[in-house]
């Protein structure tokens, strides 16, 4: 049984810096094929960024430059770090995993992805 959970969310001011963590476990398929979700009250989910599976790395336009994913393989841990954050980044952030290989024209799209983490709130206050 596959489970993803969420850690490190938080409050913080415009500007400031925060480090999401994502554990998996009884995940099989590959430790490139996870990625990371936001969505706000009232919006559909949206990628934020995502490994395709040669291992590179793709983010949404809106925070590339500023988040960082990456992959621990050793402890099964997939994070996203998060600089100059802005208001507008507020949002429950979850981690995902897909089963099956998908174009990188696709790594953004929620729908793609099998298994989902509970998520975890980061609130940016101006």
């Amino acid at each position: 049984q596959v489970q993803l959970v969420e850690s490190g969310g938080g409050s913080v001011q415009a500007g400031g810096s925060l480090r999401l963590s994502c554990a998996a476990s009884g995940y099989t398929y590959s430790s490139t094929g996870m990625g990371w979700f936001r969505q706000t009250i009232g919006k559909e989910r949206e990628g934020v960024a995502a490994f395709d599976d040669g291992g590179n790395t793709h983010y949404a336009g809106s925070v590339k430059g500023r988040f960082t994913i990456s992959r621990d393989n050793a402890k099964n841990t997939l994070y996203l770090q998060m600089n100059s954050l802005k208001p507008e980044d507020t949002a429950m952030y979850y981690c995902a995993a897909r089963s099956r290989p998908i174009g990188w024209s696709l790594l953004l799209s929620p729908i793609y992805y099998n298994y989902w983490g509970q998520g975890t709130q980061v609130t940016v206050s101006s």
